[in-house]
Formats: C-alpha cells, structure tokens, sequence
C-alpha cells in the first residue's frame, strides 16, 4: 500500500493536475476566430436571450457536470479542507471525462457555512447541466443537497450518500438471484446512519426490503436515542427498526441475513459473522479498512462479501454509478434525481450479469466493463421519460 501512495505522489507531480481544458472550436484565422467569438458569437448570445432553452444546444452546459465539495469530509481522511480536497475533486472530473465523456470542473469553496455554499451553487447553476456534491459532511450534506433540488431546476447529486446506495441496492439484487432469498423476507443490518448509511437504508426501504436495523456511534437507532441526534436519524428512525428492539450489533446479526457496514474499522469479529444466518450477504466498505477484512468474513462462512477495495472481488465503486447516471440525465434533461432513477440505475447495472456469469465472487460488474455508462444511462432516461410522461 505504501508503494501505490509513493507512485501516485510521482504521477501527481508529473500530471500538475489531471485535467486541461481543450478548444473545441477552431481558431487558425481571423474568419474562425471571428465564428468562435466576437462578432459572431454576438447571435448565439441573442438566441439565448431570446429562447433560455437553446443555452443547450449553443453551449457545453449540458454536458457539464460542477464537482463541488467544502473539503469536510474527503475520502477517510477527514475535514482536510478544500485545498487538499482538490486532488480527489480533480480525480473525479476525470471519471466524469474517462467514463461518460462529461466534462466536469471541480470547484473547492473556501466556506464550511451551509447557506453559503447553497447561494453559491445556485450562483454557478446557469454555468452547468448539473451538479455532482461531494465529500461533504453529513448531516449537512443532506441539507444541501434537499435545498437545491428543491430551488435549482438542474439535477443535483451528492455522490457519497446515493451512489453508494446505488451500487449496494445493484449489488443486493444479484445476490438475492444466487441465493433465492425474497427481499420482503431478507433482515438487513446497516452500521452507520450517516450520509451513505441513511440514503442505503431509504433506497432499501423504497425498493421493498422490510426489516431494516440501523445502527451508529450510540448503538441500535430507536425512537427514543434519535430524538437526542440529528435530523437524519429522526427520518431514519420511522421505518428501521419497527419493533424497537434493543439489540446490540452481535444480536442484530443473528438475526440478519445482510450486513452492510460504512461506519469504521474492525467492527465486526469473526465470531459475529459466523452467527449470520446461512447464504449471508456482508458489504464491509469502511474506508480505508472495512468493518471486517474479506478474507476473514469469507472464513467464518460468509457466502458472499463485498468491500471497497479493488484488490478483493464485488468491489462497490462509486464510478460504476455516477458517469452514467448523469450521462442520462441531462440528455434526458431531468430536472433532478429522483428515488425511482436511482432504483432504475441499480436494476440497470445488476443485469449487465448475466446467470452463467453471476457467482458469489462476481455480483458487480467491473468498473472497466465499457458497457456500464451506457447502461446505467439508458436505464435513467427510460425512467425520466416514463415520469415526463405520466406529468403529462
């Protein structure tokens, strides 16, 4: 591990940054140059004025994603600020380019306020087709993200809360095909009620799964511990957990038949994954180590685990998710995300497996499969046109 951070240290001299911004217009003479800008660009700008819709078809707008992060909450490192964020944010710019052929600009704001970086980012809308929130702390993520689907007419997306859910709701459907369980039976335990723990568990809700354990910091998430936390685990709290028990994360998994862990390291033991009940299901996605290590969840008898690290099978990546998802957006020109886009993205991406193919080690499609942008964008912009027309 040591070794990949010194050769990624290497590269990101080398690089000077992992992006460029490339004309795609020519200018090689007066008569181009007079095309791309000033006179002529005079009647593109008029068009515009006159018809705000044809901003689409004269600009890259639509197909510009802003990655916008404050810097609170990178990777597993922590409130490192937005200056340091910028490596990652430039990273994600470029999946945007590498896997939907989107452009993308990373913007780092220097302000931690939450209505700060709302004004802001509806200040910058008119300037891109949507807008990708990343590595923001929860929950005021979550408060972001609400206030500007809310008041922006452009999708909206933060990327840690729902394309992780994505990618484990894509996940789930394929495990649920090896093992036959039905969702409206399966028992589900989520360790971490954050951004990506309160957006897995509401997509698993939405998709059908019934009993739901969530837990956190404080224990098993009820009625009476959510009113002393935030906002997020009160929501939380009206549909996990419907009997108001009391158990403690080892007794939750003798009852589970999927354990999904975005909390921290070495949280479960092999003793507690060997309690699990049989043709268990376990994503541990801790960052940079997970709850329990593959090789040790595998051992106490775990049939299929997920992480997400790339050196182990079913790795859960985001970039198998947001490329595409935005790709279909703003091609279908949505507005926002909505719930049944993302399920439709997790169908999508669960049925580019096919049964020879699906085994407990291969649930997820390979982040290189060149089929996936396009797939999860075709699965979005059939569920936009499908609402687009019952609106109608």
């Amino acid at each position: 591990m040591a070794d990949i951070y010194q050769k990624s240290m290497e590269k990101h001299r080398e690089w000077k940054g992992k992006l460029r911004i490339v004309a795609h217009a020519p200018i090689n003479d007066r008569a181009e140059l007079a095309l791309a800008y000033t006179p002529g660009v005079a009647a593109a700008c008029l068009a515009i004025q006159a018809d705000p819709l044809q901003l689409d078809e004269l600009t890259w707008v639509n197909s510009t994603v802003a990655v916008i992060s404050d810097g609170s909450a990178v990777l597993g490192l922590g409130n490192i600020g937005p200056k340091a964020g910028m490596p990652v944010m430039e990273g994600k710019a470029a999946l945007f380019a590498r896997f939907a052929g989107l452009n993308a600009i990373p913007l780092c704001l220097d302000t931690q306020d939450t209505e700060e970086i709302i004004r802001i980012c509806k200040a910058l809308a008119p300037s891109f087709g949507g807008i990708n929130l990343e590595d923001i702390s929860a929950p005021r993520c979550v408060s972001i993200e609400r206030r500007l689907q809310a008041e922006l007419d452009i999708p909206v997306f933060h990327d840690d809360q729902h394309g992780t859910a994505i990618v484990v709701l894509a996940g789930l459907i394929n495990a649920l095909r090896l093992t036959g369980k039905q969702k409206e039976d399966v028992v589900i335990t989520v360790s971490g009620t954050g951004a990506a723990g309160s957006s897995i568990l509401k997509l698993l809700r939405d998709y059908g799964f019934k009993t739901l354990y969530a837990f956190n910091k404080f224990g098993i998430l009820t009625h009476k511990k959510a009113i002393d936390q935030d906002f997020l685990q009160v929501e939380l709290a009206q549909f996990v957990n419907p009997t108001q028990e009391n158990y403690t994360l080892t007794q939750a998994l003798v009852r589970s038949d999927v354990f999904i862990g975005v909390s921290a390291p070495h949280l479960v033991t092999y003793e507690m994954a060997a309690g699990m009940k049989k043709d268990a299901v376990l994503f541990a996605m801790a960052n940079p180590e997970p709850e329990i290590d593959y090789d040790t969840a595998k051992a106490a008898g775990i049939r299929i685990v997920g992480t997400g690290r790339s050196d182990r099978p079913n790795q859960i990546n985001n970039v198998l998710v947001f490329p595409g998802l935005f790709k279909g957006a703003l091609s279908a020109k949505a507005k926002q995300i909505s719930e049944a886009m993302k399920i439709a993205a997790a169908e999508g991406l669960a049925s580019l497996i096919n049964d020879e193919e699906l085994s407990d080690d291969f649930i997820i499609p390979d982040v290189f499969d060149p089929r996936v942008a396009d797939t999860v964008a075709c699965a979005v912009m059939h569920e936009v046109q499908k609402e687009q027309n019952y609106g109608r």
